[in-house]
């Protein structure tokens, strides 16, 4: 039995495989199939990975949560359907290059806090809106806040397993020494935004 070399009598290169995979997430969009689009975007604390359904920002992921990982999750979580497809994302990327540069001082890109829920829906809420840019505020003050001042311990769960971190600034909790505390992204990634905000 003879074999064909495939690859030999149709060679296919890089650009082909981008158009190809341009033309499926179009076709996906276009078709009301893609549940949740991905990309990367490069930023001051690495790669980050941004996803969105059709509500809205669903997850910003660092690269030490494992992006291969982060997508598989979203996968499990939310739909199969899971395609990189840039162009839905591209006033989210938009308005995290305007932070990271100083220009952007609040996000309002619409969020699907599918992924959080309960308390930690309402510790999100409050912290997207009560604790602006150049500020901190400590757990504690977070927990009373959201309603419940002796929730401090969920307060620090909820922050250090935020799905949407940077835009839903949890990186501005500190403990109420005033040290960091921990951070999804780890201590230089929150170090890091903490200097951008100029916050001491």
């Amino acid at each position: 039995m003879t074999t064909i070399d495939l690859a030999a009598l149709y060679p296919v290169d890089n650009d082909d495989l981008t158009h190809l995979h341009a033309r499926l997430a179009a076709a996906a969009e276009d078709d009301d199939l893609l549940d949740v689009a991905y990309r990367t975007v490069d930023s001051p604390v690495g790669s980050l990975l941004i996803a969105a359904t059709p509500v809205g920002l669903v997850r910003v992921a660092f690269s030490n949560e494992g992006h291969d990982a982060v997508l598989q999750n979203l996968s499990d979580r939310i739909s199969s359907r899971l395609l990189h497809a840039p162009a839905r994302l591209d006033a989210v990327a938009q308005q995290l290059d305007e932070y990271f540069s100083g220009s952007r001082h609040a996000f309002d890109v619409p969020l699907d806090w599918q992924l959080c829920k309960g308390f930690r829906r309402v510790v999100l809420a409050r912290l997207a809106v009560d604790i602006g840019y150049g500020t901190t505020a400590s757990y504690g003050t977070l927990a009373r806040l959201s309603g419940s001042p002796k929730a401090v311990r969920a307060v620090g769960t909820t922050c250090a397993t935020n799905p949407i971190p940077v835009v839903v600034p949890c990186h501005r909790v500190v403990r109420s020494d005033g040290t960091m505390g921990g951070y999804r992204g780890g201590p230089a990634a929150k170090r890091a935004l903490l200097d951008l905000e100029s916050i001491e």
